[in-house]
């Protein structure tokens, strides 16, 4: 067995994915090759996206997640994006099925090369997103941070996306806000036993908000599609929006958006948005020591 595999690095709205190939092995990348291939200027990345063999009848790859930290994402839709467009590419099929731990997600690309991915049922039950503490009303919970008689941020709207989410409601532009400071204490709050996605909202119309996202393990982010998904669902949970909306993610560069469909038929979370290839290379997946091939590049020159 080789040493290397192949990967590509990608990203979807400026979220930096890598799309590690590992199928047809038993190994996966350890979190020490996360770390050490975060840690590089040029393979820094939000999360990898492992295709690893399928594991359940009429899926087409089991997809594992890591974050930049080297922990274990259960979901990130601007990655799965970025890996439907690289199979895309490969086999020149356009509709897939993927699963994770989050279960199993399904998958288009359309003709103008925007992507979507069903992201399947939020989930608002306390115990499974999962809180600390019961709360019968999730679109609104008890948690602030600030002087308790003029917080900075309070009554997040939480769920899971296949991952914790927390979203605050805020009247100023999102980029206005300390979210390098806060972040990471609002992750690693004692309500969240698995830490949280910290995302500010503000609406703008019925029919869009902006976002800006803290991810967990993995810090500021240009762009987290679960955390879109979040926002949206939230948004018309609360009344704020309906259930189609344009999400603006403020923090991309340049600013770009996500649309997002909470479907009335069978509550599913459909996400659309665009993925971007930029380079490749092989790199091992045990410690993370890598090579950049040069051959596309020259391709497109």
């Amino acid at each position: 067995m080789s040493a290397t595999v192949e990967f590509a690095r990608m990203n979807g709205l400026g979220n930096k994915i890598l799309v590690v190939d590992m199928r047809g092995r038993p190994d996966k990348v350890t979190p020490a090759a996360a770390v050490a291939l975060n840690a590089d200027p040029q393979t820094e990345f939000d999360q990898v996206m492992a295709i690893h063999d399928p594991k359940a009848e009429g899926t087409d790859a089991f997809i594992d997640i890591l974050n930049s930290d080297g922990s274990k994402a259960q979901a990130c839709g601007n990655g799965t994006r970025c890996v439907v467009q690289a199979l895309a590419a490969e086999t020149g099929r356009k509709v897939f099925t993927f699963q994770t731990v989050a279960g199993i997600l399904n998958a288009v690309e359309h003709e103008d090369g925007t992507i979507s991915v069903d992201m399947g049922w939020p989930v608002f039950d306390w115990d499974r997103i999962p809180l600390a503490e019961e709360f019968h009303d999730t679109s609104r919970i008890e948690l602030q941070i600030g002087p308790i008689d003029n917080p900075v941020l309070h009554s997040p709207s939480v769920m899971s996306m296949g991952n914790p989410h927390a979203i605050f409601w805020v009247d100023r532009d999102v980029m206005s806000y300390d979210l390098a400071r806060f972040g990471p204490l609002l992750e690693n709050h004692p309500m969240f036993p698995e830490r949280a996605n910290i995302t500010l909202a503000q609406v703008t119309s019925p029919t869009s908000v902006t976002t800006r996202t803290w991810e967990r393990g993995a810090g500021l982010t240009l762009a987290c599609g679960s955390a879109a998904c979040s926002a949206a669902v939230s948004a018309a949970r609360t009344g704020r929006t309906g259930r189609k909306v344009t999400i603006n993610v403020a923090s991309a560069k340049p600013p770009a958006t996500l649309s997002i469909e909470w479907r009335e038929h069978d509550d599913h979370v459909i996400m659309t948005g665009p993925a971007e290839w930029e380079w490749s290379g092989r790199l091992d997946p045990s410690t993370g020591l890598w090579s950049r091939d040069g051959t596309r590049e020259a391709e497109a020159q």
